[in-house]
């Protein structure tokens, strides 16, 4: 008997309760991100795939060639989310608001992140940020994503998400996902990762913090997408802080 969709959301929050956090927060401190393997089924990427065309849920659409932005094209969410993206944002944040507050304060950043993500909300409201940043992206043949940050406005969370919602090798080839690290009078260090559907890939926002001689220094990160050499990609980007308007 299938799921209900209700079965399917306890499903995908018993996976994050159950995922190893002491060992992605040892990945997040050593390389700034960590996987969580099959969160959501094909039937669930398949569900948020189908939400791409119905335009009365999203607030923007970004034509990224026109911003030379890469070549796709991605929908920002309106409030009130999907039920399953805001119970992610709501299961996620409170595991790594510790992470994000080690981070800032061996950095010596005076910003403290709350226990849960409404108040964390709350912060980026008092700060004019109330638009929300969750998305879909979607690529065809050729299309990609440049390297970029998602920062909105001066209140941002170190840490976010993306979930591939197509298949590799099956519904597209290429489209791998591209981290770059660049650490201070050095070289940039390229990282690439080719999640499979339903992947969780929690990555750095910005920056994260290095251990060196001196004590810890920011290691610049950005990502992007390489080219989808065929077929199509979307992915859900889960993004923290919102956005000023």
């Amino acid at each position: 008997m299938p799921q209900s969709e209700q079965d399917q959301l306890q499903t995908v929050i018993d996976q994050i309760q159950s995922a190893d956090w002491d060992g992605i927060t040892e990945q997040m401190h050593q390389q700034g991100f960590a996987l969580i393997r099959q969160v959501l089924s094909p039937q669930q990427c398949e569900q948020l795939q189908q939400l791409y065309p119905q335009d009365a849920l999203y607030r923007k659409t970004v034509e990224m060639q026109r911003y030379r932005f890469g070549l796709g094209e991605y929908k920002y969410f309106n409030y009130p989310l999907p039920n399953l993206i805001e119970q992610m944002r709501h299961e996620i944040y409170p595991r790594l608001a510790p992470i994000a507050n080690a981070w800032f304060r061996v950095l010596k950043i005076e910003r403290t992140f709350p226990p849960s993500h409404p108040e964390f909300l709350q912060q980026c409201q008092r700060h004019g940020q109330m638009l929300a940043t969750p998305l879909i992206l979607k690529y065809g043949q050729g299309g990609f994503n440049t390297l970029h940050q998602d920062l909105y406005g001066d209140v941002y969370f170190p840490l976010q998400l993306v979930i591939v919602l197509s298949q590799p090798n099956s519904d597209f080839s290429g489209g791998e996902f591209v981290l770059t690290q660049q650490n201070p009078r050095a070289q940039s260090k390229a990282v690439v990762i080719q999640p499979q559907q339903g992947d969780v890939l929690i990555f750095t926002t910005q920056f994260k913090p290095e251990k060196g001689s001196q004590g810890y220094y920011r290691v610049n990160i950005k990502h992007g997408v390489s080219p989808i050499l065929q077929g199509e990609r979307y992915s859900l980007g889960i993004i923290f802080h919102d956005a000023v308007s």
